[in-house]
């Protein structure tokens, strides 16, 4: 937990202007600074930044935010790496939770050790980009594969000599530990009877390959991945795990296609390096790959930090599919009603680098547009190997996709999702539920029938708001109002003044408890959307009853400060008069 006054103080002395115009370029605009939004795609500057309030807003888009959310909207980092990128620019340590000397000094040392591998995987990326230059070969090999020189430059693709020791010509030290820790080079143990040589024993473990760079969403350099230039194999090798790099949390090209999955709102998993930059090249760029492992609950958790809606694209063969099952299990936990999941199946003799190529953009675009949702794609999987025609079958695909349903978040989706296998299991909705042992409560209802007197979705202000937990809970008091403009922007928390803080926290029901635990939320994970927080919220006591303020809304709403600070005082005044009520009472 980082306590809010840190954040407070954290606030105070960085300058939102530095943060920003690192990223972003920045012209006076009278009291404030305006440029091109970086969360949306314009031509005209709409971002403001101000120094003042320390505050940016985009008048296009509606994106806003202090410095902390800047980082975690922009770079997509986590509200802790947010915080601690932000501490070590002004030279303050983030308070830690109560460890012992050891622990600090070991926390210390790693912390120096990854400053010196990203110094080493710098100056050996730097190395790579240069031997590319020179080797007509490996420019040849790209050219053949339709890159420009402007695209190898946006990704930093590099060459590794064919040579089994050409880093020890970039290094001082070739017998450094260093190297070895950051992938860079093996060691070959001796042989019996062979005198041990450290550096003799050494070689490169990049050779004769064309080098991709893997960034974190910071752009730093992490780690590599290599392909040969012709159908040797293995066709990839990439860097081993270091402190630096993990293949389940990281993947490849997202530094480069942050922006763009923002301005085309989806982001395309592929499988390959190759893939990522060959659509780049054809103006695909919002693709990204996994780094030669399945896809993890991480990966999807990333990506969905810069967009709603994930499309994963996989061969048409056996091995494609078995990496879409793992892809679902990864997604099904994340996927909410708010966000789209989809698969795409090329047929087998394609990839995205090769059909794009073969067929074009636009065959790709209609391709990604028919994607198979992750609801169909659920059903299908629990039905893989399943005679439906027969008893047996229908058993067996209801058995199959139990656990695959349970994985899902509460809501609308899981609620139609259990009447659809009930049918393809020809069950009825409601001996379904009784064989998955669900209570009645937890079964979800059938939607109901539309009526004349609700108005259909053309005719109302937007989509209607997804229905969970028990039912529509009408807002008639002012905590009501407050709570749930709180939960649909949960950093105006840090907008309310102390005594707001406790007159909400100290309301006489069950409302104080979801505010004290918005207020401990925030602490830790900092600024957090509605989607996220109804995850977390659902499974606390009175988790329905907060669900449903939000989702149980007719009309979407617009959440304004102005109404929550309404909302606020209209909570103070009628504590204040249920208190003096209390004391007349009393007399």
């Amino acid at each position: 937990m980082i306590p809010a006054g840190f954040l407070q103080d954290l606030l105070s002395r960085v300058d939102i202007v530095d943060v920003v115009g690192q990223h972003v370029e920045l012209k006076r605009g009278g009291a404030n600074l305006m440029g091109l939004c970086p969360f949306h795609a314009e031509k005209s500057p709409s971002f403001s930044v101000s120094p003042s309030k320390q505050f940016y807003y985009c008048f296009g888009c509606g994106a806003s935010g202090d410095a902390i959310r800047f980082l975690t909207e922009h770079l997509g980092l986590s509200f802790v790496e947010a915080v601690r990128d932000l501490a070590q620019r002004v030279g303050m340590q983030v308070p830690e939770e109560q460890l012992s000397a050891e622990e600090l000094v070991r926390r210390d040392k790693l912390r120096e050790r990854r400053l010196s591998m990203g110094e080493v995987l710098v100056r050996a990326n730097d190395f790579y980009r240069g031997q590319l230059k020179t080797s007509p070969r490996a420019v040849g090999y790209l050219k053949g594969r339709g890159l420009t020189g402007v695209i190898a430059a946006r990704f930093g693709l590099g060459y590794a000599p064919p040579g089994w020791r050409t880093l020890a010509g970039v290094f001082p030290r070739y017998d450094d530990p260093l190297l070895e820790e950051a992938g860079l080079v093996r060691h070959r143990e001796a042989a019996d009877g062979e005198a041990e040589d450290s550096e003799r024993g050494r070689y490169d473990w990049f050779r004769d390959r064309v080098m991709f760079p893997i960034r974190n969403v910071a752009g730093e350099v992490i780690g590599f991945g290599g392909r040969v230039l012709d159908d040797s194999k293995p066709k990839y090798i990439n860097s081993p795990e270091t402190p630096l790099f993990s293949k389940g949390r990281e993947l490849y090209g997202l530094f480069e296609a942050r922006q763009a999955l923002r301005e085309r709102g989806c982001a395309i998993v592929v499988e390959g390096y190759m893939d990522v930059v060959a659509l780049a090249q054809h103006g695909v760029n919002n693709a990204v790959a996994t780094l030669g492992t399945a896809c993890t609950a991480e990966h999807v958790q990333k990506l969905f930090r810069f967009t709603d809606a994930i499309v994963f694209s996989f061969d048409g063969d056996a091995a494609g599919r078995r990496a879409a099952a793992r892809a679902l299990e990864a997604a099904l936990p994340h996927a909410t009603d708010l966000r789209s999941v989809k698969f795409l199946f090329l047929p087998p003799e394609h990839d995205p680098d090769s059909y794009v190529r073969e067929l074009g953009v636009e065959a790709f675009e209609q391709a990604l547009a028919a994607a198979v949702p992750l609801s169909r794609q659920l059903v299908e999987q629990a039905a893989e190997d399943a005679d439906l025609g027969s008893a047996e079958g229908r058993a067996k695909l209801a058995a199959q996709a139990r656990p695959l349903w349970s994985a899902l978040p509460e809501g609308s989706l899981k609620d139609q999702l259990l009447g659809e296998i009930a049918e393809r299991a020809r069950l009825p909705r409601e001996d379904l539920a009784r064989r998955w042992g669900l209570r009645s409560g937890d079964a979800p209802r059938a939607a109901p029938e539309p009526s004349e007197e609700r108005p259909a979705y053309s005719q109302r202000r937007g989509p209607p708001s997804p229905r969970r937990g028990p039912g529509r809970v009408p807002v008639r008091l002012p905590q009501d109002q407050a709570l749930r403009l709180l939960l649909l922007r949960a950093g105006w928390w840090l907008e309310l003044t102390d005594a707001d803080h406790e007159a909400l926290t100290g309301v006489p029901d069950w409302h104080a408890e979801c505010f004290r635990w918005l207020e401990r939320w925030l602490a830790e994970h900092g600024d957090t959307p509605w989607p996220t927080l109804r995850e977390q919220i659902a499974a606390e006591p009175w988790g329905e009853q907060a669900v449903a303020l939000v989702d149980g809304a007719e009309v979407p709403i617009e959440p304004l400060l102005e109404d929550l600070r309404t909302a606020v005082a209209q909570t103070v005044r009628a504590q204040a008069m249920l208190q003096a009520m209390a004391v007349l009472g009393r007399r």
